[in-house]
């Protein structure tokens, strides 16, 4: 009984396998390239639809060519002789660079999967022409004809399933994905969460269009890819932008293939090195006046007061400290910079801002220097400490150092007139030229105070201390405190606004606690009406008292580079506003030019897309954004439109008319 089964199970698996078999044209040469063999199997699926495998052999130093050959060579290609749909897909290409030309194929052994639709005759039959190189290129015919009602081949789908293996994905490698293109250069940046190894580009051929060999920079999980484009005759290719661009990305044997629009580029000329030097030394110097550092100025201010018929070689050695304090911070921000940079994490003037727990930090040190000009308590070292400062370096100058260090670190969110080019050409540049631009804006920083070191009689001349100076230090002490509660207020976006509230609250009850045990209710009560009498009056102002005037209402939009290649598409124009709440700079631009009326009104045109970035939390899209527009700080403002397809970037300062002027020509005729 067991052997009639058996023998019926295999007569059964004998007049089964004939129907996954497949026609088969055996392997075929031409007689003038021996260097290549094909095969050709198909296959009719329950589906109606025919499966083609195209085998392709090469013998080694010799290549075929993808669906866009690069530079030189063809594709393969297949004439049918019967009108068939006929649906090629390709596996992920190799690039090849031989004396100067690039191209993109396959070597080894290569398979390529088609899908032949609609009316399929028994008998297929075809010639393939096929493109073989190594130091000579080959091109070769080979006609086939393939029965699909006799199967002669066995493994079909096997073969099959294993090279529709090796085609790219349409997703899964990439979490962000934007090309532009600017002065005949393709931009394509990618973010990967899990990182780039060994990434490689290949982009589909245009119409007249040149695609060169691409390089490739990584930062921060973003690579950045950079293609030269020209025409077909070796010239300035024309505009891409607005085009559709077909490409596959691969990395450590996973492949994505995409299809995105080009977006604009800036083709603003990097500027000369000597102007990059000048403008980070008055972009330094210019620091010193911003309200940043205006509260450690103050409280230099009010050291030298404090201290009657100094020496001018004191007075000189307090104030070298504090230049030697500015410029070790700013080499130390260099150094920071440097780290980052290898490490390929982001980069950007003042994104330590972005971090709650250093922002709690500033504002504490900031509330404890407050306190201590007003009265409320004196930090007293040890009389070991104090005799040690005392004997070497000259009263004290590591007070002076730090004085020096502290204004630096409170200068970072303010990106003064310019400065914000020169820290954005000094995040790009190698790395002993960036050196040389944080040297240079400590230098420029350092200006006013090494003014007094050469001339230390001006400290001398100021009034000698008095009763008036218990005025001064409480408004000395009230502005650290002001910029305490500024500090404060950069923590909403990352723990809320009730709990900032609470904390302000409570910042405010301790002092007037603290001032009533120091002095007496009274004085206590006084400085908690004050209070309260500067809170309502800047909500008032802030809030229902100036709703008319200071009331946002344009429509912004998130911002991404698809929403700048969409709207240009449309003929739109689009206005791009990258801030963050600790930049200084941004909230003077927002109150002096965003919400003016005529501002507003402009920036709700119908034919205006506004986009903003919020840059106050670390975000990989916008440091993207920023890196692809040769930018590194904050705020950023670009204006594009049908008359400036380019983009045009405003001034870290903005005006009125520059944004309106620049509004009107991004219309174009």
């Amino acid at each position: 009984m067991f052997t009639v089964f058996r023998r019926l199970l295999v007569g059964l698996l004998w007049l089964w396998l004939p129907l996954s078999q497949a026609a088969d044209t055996g392997w075929l040469r031409a007689a003038d390239n021996q260097h290549a063999s094909v095969r050709l199997r198909a296959q009719t699926e329950n589906s109606g639809e025919t499966s083609l495998l195209l085998d392709v052999a090469l013998q080694k130093g010799w290549k075929t060519y993808w669906r866009s050959p690069g530079e030189g060579g063809i594709a393969p290609a297949i004439t049918w002789h019967q009108p068939l749909e006929a649906l090629w897909r390709w596996p992920t290409p190799e690039r090849f660079d031989v004396a100067g030309i690039t191209t993109q194929g396959y070597h080894g052994n290569v398979s390529f999967p088609i899908t032949l639709r609609g009316n399929v005759p028994e008998c297929l039959g075809g010639v393939l022409t096929l493109s073989t190189c190594s130091n000579v290129c080959i091109l070769t015919d080979y006609p086939f004809s393939l029965d699909l009602t006799a199967s002669t081949g066995s493994g079909f789908d096997y073969d099959f399933n294993r090279a529709m293996g090796t085609l790219p994905l349409s997703s899964g490698l990439t979490s962000a994905l934007s090309a532009r293109y600017a002065s005949g250069k393709l931009t394509v940046t990618a973010q990967r969460d899990a990182g780039w190894q060994q990434p490689s580009l290949f982009i589909d051929s245009m119409d007249d269009i040149d695609f060169g060999k691409p390089s490739f920079s990584v930062r921060n999980g973003t690579l950045t890819a950079t293609v030269p484009v020209s025409d077909s005759w070796g010239e300035t290719a024309p505009n891409l932008s607005g085009k559709t661009l077909s490409l596959v990305l691969a990395d450590s044997g996973q492949a994505q293939e995409s299809s995105l629009l080009i977006g604009q580029g800036s083709s603003a000329p990097a500027p000369a090195l000597g102007w990059v030097l000048l403008m980070a030394l008055v972009g330094g110097l210019i620091l010193n006046v911003m309200p940043c550092v205006l509260p450690v100025l103050a409280m230099k201010l009010g050291t030298l007061m404090q201290t009657e018929h100094q020496a001018r070689g004191q007075v000189r050695r307090q104030f070298l400290a504090s230049v030697c304090g500015i410029v070790i911070s700013f080499l130390a921000l260099a150094l920071m910079m440097t780290v980052l940079r290898l490490g390929n994490q982001a980069l950007g003037w003042g994104i330590q801002f972005q971090n709650p727990w250093f922002i709690a930090a500033m504002a504490l040190v900031m509330v404890l220097f407050s306190a201590s000009l007003l009265g409320l308590f004196e930090i007293r070292l040890p009389s070991s400490a104090s005799t040690f400062l005392a004997t070497r370096g000259g009263n004290g100058l590591a007070g002076h150092f730090w004085q020096g260090a502290f204004a630096t670190l409170l200068a970072t969110p303010c990106t003064a007139p310019f400065l914000g080019t020169a820290v954005s050409v000094a995040l790009a540049a190698p790395l002993p030229l960036l050196w040389g631009i944080f040297l240079a804006m400590g230098i420029g920083m350092s200006l006013p105070w090494l003014f007094v070191v050469a001339w230390p009689g001006l400290a001398q001349r100021l009034p000698r201390p008095g009763r008036w100076m218990n005025a001064v230090r409480v408004v000395l002490g009230l502005m650290m405190l002001g910029s305490s509660l500024w500090l404060l207020s950069l923590l909403v976006v990352h723990i809320g606004t009730l709990p900032v509230i609470t904390l302000g609250v409570v910042l405010i009850l301790i002092l007037l606690l603290v001032t009533a045990w120091r002095y007496r209710w009274q004085t206590a009560l006084r400085a908690g009406a004050l209070a309260i009498v500067v809170a309502g009056t800047v909500a008032f102002v802030t809030g229902s008292g100036g709703e008319s005037t200071r009331r946002d209402r344009v429509n912004w939009q998130p911002l991404s580079e698809q929403a700048i290649a969409r709207a240009l598409v449309e003929n739109k124009r689009v206005f791009v506003d990258v801030t963050a709440d600790w930049c200084v700079t941004c909230k003077a631009n927002k109150y002096n030019v965003l919400l003016r009326d005529d501002v507003q009104n402009a920036l709700s045109a119908p034919d205006i897309v506004a986009l903003r970035g919020d840059w106050s939390r670390p975000s990989a899209s916008i440091s993207q954004f920023l890196t692809t527009r040769g930018s590194a700080a904050v705020p950023f403002n670009q204006i594009y439109g049908p008359g400036l397809p380019q983009g045009h970037v405003l001034p870290a300062l903005l005006s009125r008319e520059a944004v309106l002027t620049t509004l009107s020509d991004a219309k174009g005729k």
